[in-house]
C-alpha cells in the first residue's frame, strides 16, 4: 500500500508539475515597439517623438575661432570698449571655441502649427575664460501660434537675411542685429504670394538702449571706462512694425521703431540725486529701416547680394548694433601718437547748476548703410564682399556739452566735434570639403573718422603720458575659423 500511494502521489505531483509549466508557457501578447518615424511635413531632420503627434528637430554646430589684431574674440575692429587697439599691452591673435545646440518642436493643431524654439551656446575664450571657465547662454526661446511669436527671437526690425551675412566679424556696424534674439510679442499676419506684416512689442535691454550723458557728471575715459549713464529704468517697450515680401528671387523689407528715450534725475557729479532734484522731460526716438536681397544673380548659381539702409534718431542702438558693440564706453584706436575715439549715445543734456549750462535731452541722429555680395566659384568654394558706412550726429548744443567735458577730463586742446563716420570693407572666403564642413578666413579695414582735432596728454587713455594728436584712424583685423554643423 505504501508503495501504491507513493506512485499515485508522485504521479499527481508531476502532472501538476507539467500543468504549472504549461500554464507559464502561455503565449502572451507583447506592446508593439514605436520606432521613432521621419515627420516629413516641416523638411529634412524633422523626427516624430514616439507616442506623439509632435515633429521635432535637433541641430548644433562647434565652431572654432582665432581673430588677429582685433578688440576681442569676435573679429571686431575697435567696439568692445575693451581699452584702445594697436596698444603693446594688448593680444594680437585671440581664440574661442563655441559649441551650439538647439531645438525646434512642431505640432499640427486646428489653429495651425505651435513652433517652439530654443537655441543655447556654450562657449570658452582665451580673452575672458580661466583655464577651466567657459559661459553659456540662451539666445532663442519662443513659441509660435496663430500668427504670435512670444518670447526671445530675433527682432521684427531685423532683415529676413540678418542670420546669413556672408561675415565672420561681429563688428560689421552700420545697422540692427540682435542675432543673440531680444524679448518680444509679435503678431504676423500672411497674406499670400510670400507678403505679410508684423507688429511687435520687444524689450529695449540690453541690445536697444544706447545711454544718456548728463554733461554734469563724470565722461569717463572713451575706449576703456563708460561715461556715467542716466537713463532711466525701462517704462515703454519699444514697438515695432514692418512689411516683407519674400518670393524666390529674393526678398524686401521695411520697418519702423518707436524708442522711449528717458533719463533717471537731475544731478550733479557726487551729490545725492532723486525725486527732489527732479529730471529731463522725456522724449520718443525712432528708426526707420529698408533692406533688399536679391538672389541666383547672373554671376553664378547661388550668388546672392544683400543691402540695407537704416536711420535713426534718439535710436543709436538701431545703427550702432550688434552683440559686440558698446554702449558706454564707445570705440577707441591709438596708431602711434595719433588716437581716434567717439561715443555714441541716444541723447546729452545737462542738469542745472553745473559747469556745464543746462540743457534738455537732445537727441542723437545715425545713419548706416550696408552691402553683402557673395559668389560661389563651385559648389565647394565661395567668397564674400561688403561695405559699411555708418554715422553718428550730435545735436550742436550735444556737441557743446561734449567737448567742454571732453576739454575738462583731458586738460584742454581738443577742438571740432563729438560727431564720428565709421568705413568698413571686408572680404571672407569659404571652403566645404565635404557636407556641413566648412573653414573660412576673413580679413577686414575699418576707419574711423572723427570730428575732433588737437592735441592731448591723455593720462590712461592709451597707457602713454606723451602728446597724443587726435584725428581719423584705421586698422586691418582678420580671423579665421572652423565650422562643422550637424
Amino acid at each position: 500500500m505504501k508503495t501504491i500511494k507513493a506512485l499515485i502521489l508522485g504521479s499527481a505531483a508531476s502532472l501538476l508539475a507539467m500543468g504549472g509549466a504549461q500554464a507559464a508557457d502561455l503565449p502572451v501578447k507583447v506592446k508593439a515597439v514605436e520606432y521613432v518615424k521621419v515627420c516629413s511635413l516641416y523638411g529634412a531632420g524633422f523626427y516624430y517623438i514616439p507616442g506623439t503627434d509632435t515633429c521635432l528637430k535637433i541641430g548644433g554646430f562647434i565652431r572654432i575661432d582665432t581673430s588677429f589684431n582685433s578688440s576681442g574674440t569676435y573679429a571686431v575692429p575697435f567696439f568692445q570698449g575693451a581699452g584702445l587697439t594697436n596698444l603693446r599691452n594688448k593680444d594680437y591673435f585671440q581664440g574661442r571655441a563655441r559649441a551650439n545646440l538647439n531645438m525646434d518642436t512642431r505640432t499640427a493643431t486646428e489653429y495651425g502649427v505651435v513652433r517652439t524654439f530654443v537655441n543655447t551656446q556654450f562657449q570658452w575664450s582665451d580673452a575672458s575664460d580661466g583655464i577651466a571657465g567657459g559661459n553659456n547662454e540662451v539666445d532663442f526661446a519662443f513659441i509660435q501660434f496663430a500668427g504670435f511669436t512670444i518670447g526671445k527671437a530675433v527682432s521684427q526690425f531685423e532683415t529676413q537675411w540678418v542670420l546669413s551675412r556672408p561675415t565672420q566679424s561681429s563688428g560689421v556696424t552700420g545697422g540692427s542685429d540682435t542675432t543673440t534674439g531680444i524679448p518680444q510679442l509679435a503678431y504676423t499676419a500672411s497674406f499670400g504670394n510670400g507678403f505679410s506684416a508684423t507688429i511687435s512689442a520687444e524689450t529695449p535691454r540690453p541690445y536697444r538702449v544706447a545711454g544718456i550723458y548728463d554733461g554734469n557728471d563724470a565722461i569717463g575715459v572713451p575706449g576703456i571706462t563708460a561715461y556715467a549713464n542716466s537713463n532711466a529704468g525701462q517704462q515703454i517697450p519699444d514697438f515695432v512694425g514692418n512689411l516683407r515680401l519674400d518670393q524666390a528671387w529674393g526678398s524686401l523689407h521695411f520697418a519702423g521703431a518707436v524708442h522711449q528715450v528717458s533719463a533717471s534725475y537731475n544731478g550733479l557729479a557726487g551729490t545725492a540725486t532723486g525725486e527732489n532734484t527732479g529730471h529731463p522731460d522725456d522724449k520718443f526716438g525712432y528708426a526707420l529701416i529698408a533692406g533688399i536681397e536679391i538672389k541666383n544673380l547672373p554671376t553664378g548659381v547661388g550668388d546672392s547680394i544683400k543691402a540695407d539702409v537704416t536711420y535713426a534718431n534718439g535710436a543709436s542702438r538701431y545703427v550702432f548694433g550688434g552683440t559686440s558693440n558698446t554702449s558706454g564706453t564707445g570705440y577707441g584706436i591709438f596708431n602711434g601718437n595719433g588716437a581716434a575715439f567717439g561715443q555714441y549715445m541716444d541723447a546729452v543734456f545737462a542738469s542745472p547748476g553745473g559747469a556745464v549750462p543746462a540743457a534738455d535731452l537732445q537727441l542723437s541722429t545715425d545713419f548706416g548703410a550696408r552691402i553683402f555680395f557673395e559668389h560661389y566659384w563651385n559648389p565647394a568654394w565661395r567668397t564674400s564682399l561688403y561695405g559699411v558706412y555708418a554715422r553718428h550726429e550730435n545735436t550742436s548744443t550735444g556737441n557743446a556739452i561734449l567737448l567742454q567735458r571732453y576739454n575738462a577730463t583731458f586738460a584742454g586742446g581738443i577742438t571740432g566735434d563729438a560727431n564720428f563716420s565709421i568705413y568698413q570693407v571686408g572680404s571672407r572666403t569659404s571652403w566645404t570639403p565635404v557636407k556641413n564642413l566648412t573653414f573660412s578666413a576673413e580679413v577686414q579695414y575699418a576707419w574711423m573718422d572723427t570730428g575732433l582735432s588737437g592735441t592731448i596728454t591723455p593720462t590712461g587713455f592709451t597707457n602713454r603720458t606723451n602728446p597724443v594728436v587726435l584725428g581719423s584712424q584705421g586698422t586691418l583685423v582678420g580671423s579665421v575659423q572652423a565650422l562643422r554643423s550637424f
